[in-house]
C-alpha cells in the first residue's frame, strides 16, 4: 500500500520518547491584556505541569521571567512595536534594553529569542518598516557585547499576509512590496542562525471558505486533501499547507537554511454569531490535533521528519482585548488554572497526554472503547480515514503484507485497525473517534488471531 511509509515505526518510538516531560517543540503564547490573570508563580507551576517546553511573551515582565527561572522552560521576549524607533536610532538604547530586559535574569531564566515587533511588515507603517533592521542589528551588538550571540537570537514576528500567493504552498511567494525589507531581515536571519517566525491560523483561512470540507481540512481531520501539481504533493491539512508556503517563499528568496518558528496559531473556543467555526468541539479538535501532529515528528511535506517549534495561542483569555468576542476566547487554561478543554498537554495525562499503542493506560476519565468505522461507510471515506490516520505518523506496519493484521487484506479491515491505533494514540478524546462522523466507540474487542486492536477500559 504506497500510502504506508516505512519511517513511521520509528516516528513513533521518538514520539513516545519525547512524550515523556516537556516537549521543545510545543511552545504557548502568554499574553496580558487582561485584569483577572494568576500570579506569574501559579502559572510557572501550571506550566512545569505541562509538555509545554515554551513560553512567548509579548513583551519582558519581569515578574514573569523571574518565575520561570530554574524551570528549563525557553522563554521569548519581545520589545514592543513602540520600541523599535528607539532601539533603531541609538545603540545605547538597545544595550539598555539587554540590560534591563535580559542580564538580569539569564542564565537561570532561560530566555532564547527576542522578538523585535509583532507583525510589523503588513501594517502599513512604512516609517516602521523602515526601522526593524536597524532595531535588529542594534540589539544584536547588545547581545555580542554581552557574550550572549549565538545563545539568544533576534528576530521579529509576521503575519501570514507577508506572502503574495499561498496556493498551492509550491508557489508560495513574498509580497513584492516587502522585497527590500525582507531581504535585509532574512540576510541577517541567516547570519545569526535566527528563525522567520509566522502567525498561520488555518481559522481564519476557514472564516473566508466554510465548506465542510474546508473545516475538516484545517481541523486535520479527515478530508479529500488538496493537490500541489508543482511537487505531487496532496496536502490534509491546513497547517501544513501554509507553513510550506512559507518554506517555498523562503528557498525562492534563496534563504533555504532559514528555519522556520510558528509564533502563533490557535482557534477561538467562543465567538459571535457571524465568526463561523468558533467553538469549544473545533477548538479542541484543532489544537488537539496540531499537537498530535506535532507529536508525531512526521513534519510537513516540504520538511518531514522534525515538528516545527509551534506556540499555541494562548495559555490564558485575555478579557481587556477589544474586537469581536473569539478575540477573548482562545485560552487553553481559565484564570483559575483549570483547562478550558483538554487536549492532552498535561504530564498527568501520560505520556504527554498520549498513550502508548503497547500498554494501553486506565482511561483516567478517557473514553474507553475501540474507535472503529461506522456501517455503511463508503469505500472512499474509508480510504481517507486510513491515510489520515497512518499519515499522522502513527505505526502502520501490521497492516502492511506480512504484518500481523494485514490479513484480511480489505480496506475495511485496515481501515479499521489504523482509525482504532490513532484514536488510542492521540489522547482518547471523543474528537479523536470523530473522523468527520464516520468513526464510532465500539465495546467489543475487534482483535484476532495475532492481530491485536489495542484498547478496551
Amino acid at each position: 500500500m504506497a500510502i504506508l511509509r516505512g519511517a513511521f515505526s520509528f516516528a513513533l518510538h521518538i514520539f513516545f520518547f519525547y512524550s515523556a516531560g516537556a516537549q521543545s517543540f510545543i511552545g504557548i503564547n502568554y499574553g496580558q491584556v487582561a485584569d483577572n490573570l494568576p500570579p506569574p508563580s501559579a502559572t510557572a507551576t501550571l506550566l512545569q505541569s505541562t509538555s509545554i517546553g515554551k513560553v512567548r511573551l509579548y513583551g519582558a515582565d519581569p515578574a514573569i521571567i523571574k518565575a520561570l527561572a530554574d524551570t528549563g522552560i525557553a522563554i521569548v521576549i519581545g520589545a514592543s512595536n513602540g520600541d523599535i524607533p528607539a532601539l533603531a536610532s541609538d545603540p545605547a538604547v538597545a544595550k539598555q534594553w539587554i540590560s534591563s530586559n535580559v542580564l538580569p535574569f539569564y542564565p537561570a531564566s532561560n530566555i532564547a529569542l527576542i522578538t523585535v515587533g509583532n507583525e510589523v511588515l503588513t501594517s502599513g507603517d512604512t516609517g516602521l518598516i523602515s526601522q526593524i533592521h536597524p532595531a535588529m542589528l542594534n540589539l544584536q551588538k547588545a547581545l555580542t557585547d554581552a557574550s550572549l550571540a549565538g545563545k539568544i537570537k533576534v528576530s521579529t514576528v509576521h503575519s501570514m499576509a507577508v506572502l503574495k500567493q499561498s496556493e498551492p504552498p509550491s508557489s508560495g511567494s513574498f509580497d513584492p512590496s516587502f522585497s527590500d525589507a525582507l531581504k535585509q531581515m532574512l540576510q541577517f536571519l541567516h547570519d545569526t542562525g535566527s528563525p522567520f517566525t509566522i502567525n498561520p491560523y488555518p481559522y481564519f483561512a476557514y472564516r473566508s471558505d466554510t465548506r465542510p470540507d474546508t473545516l475538516a481540512f484545517c481541523l486535520f481531520q479527515p478530508n479529500a486533501g488538496r493537490f500541489d501539481a508543482g511537487t505531487k504533493i496532496t496536502y490534509t491539512n491546513m497547517f501544513d499547507a501554509q507553513v510550506d508556503a512559507i518554506r517555498s517563499a523562503l528557498n525562492s528568496m534563496g534563504f533555504k537554511e532559514v528555519e522556520i518558528v510558528v509564533a502563533e496559531t490557535g482557534w477561538p473556543y467562543n465567538g459571535d454569531s457571524n465568526e463561523a467555526g468558533a467553538s469549544v468541539e473545533n477548538a479542541k479538535a484543532y489544537n488537539g490535533n496540531l499537537v498530535a501532529h506535532l507529536r508525531s515528528l512526521v513534519g510537513t511535506p516540504l520538511m518531514s521528519g522534525k515538528s516545527v517549534d509551534t506556540y499555541l495561542f494562548a495559555l490564558y483569555d485575555e478579557d481587556l482585548k477589544p474586537g469581536p468576542t473569539s478575540e477573548r476566547s482562545f485560552g487553553l487554561f481559565k484564570p483559575d488554572l483549570t483547562m478550558t478543554y483538554d487536549i492532552g498537554l498535561a504530564k498527568s495525562s501520560g505520556a504527554g497526554g498520549q498513550v502508548s499503542p503497547a500498554t494501553p493506560s486506565p482511561s483516567g476519565g478517557k473514553a474507553s472503547g475501540w474507535c472503529l468505522p461506522k456501517s455503511g461507510v463508503s469505500d472512499a471515506e474509508l480510504q481517507s480515514n486510513l491515510d489520515y490516520a497512518c499519515g499522522m505518523g502513527i505505526d502502520c506496519g501490521p497492516i502492511q503484507p506480512g504484518g500481523a493484521c494485514y490479513t484480511p487484506n480489505t480496506l475495511a479491515s485496515h481501515a479499521a485497525y489504523a482509525m482504532n491505533l490513532l484514536y488510542q494514540t492521540a489522547g482518547r478524546n471523543p474528537w479523536n473517534c470523530d473522523f468527520s462522523q464516520t468513526a464510532t466507540l465500539s465495546s467489543s474487542n475487534p482483535s484476532y488471531g495475532n492481530c491485536v486492536y489495542p484498547g478496551g477500559s
